[in-house]
């Protein structure tokens, strides 16, 4: 199993849900998440006041899925993600030695 983390833009998370609904990926936990990369934030004017702004919004998906649909899912989820600009984020891929739904005590690939 691959743990998949992604941190994208904000206004790209309905595109991004909906395409890996599309292939039937619906289990994914979201967290809102401050950050910079090479982006490096922006000014902004408040009361009269210029200040810089370096740590800009961000989400974080993550998801586990099988082995076999890991490069489906990475494929759609860059696709999904993917404006061309600056910005748009990045994906990491782990992998997951166990899974254990805690309801029925289903394991591996079940649980998921």
């Amino acid at each position: 199993m691959k743990k998949i983390e992604a941190i994208i833009q904000p206004h790209k998370l309905e595109e991004v849900k909906e395409a890996l609904k599309t292939i039937g990926i619906d289990g994914m936990t979201i967290t809102e998440v401050r950050g910079h990369g090479r982006q490096k934030g922006h000014k902004e004017v408040y009361r009269g006041m210029e200040y810089h702004v370096d740590l800009l919004p961000k989400v974080k998906v993550e998801m586990v899925v099988p082995d076999s649909r890991s490069d489906e899912v990475l494929h759609t989820l860059a696709g999904a993600a993917r404006s061309g600009k600056i910005g748009d984020g990045k994906i990491f891929v782990y992998e997951v030695a166990e899974a254990i739904r805690i309801r029925n005590d289903d394991r591996g690939e079940g649980a998921l």
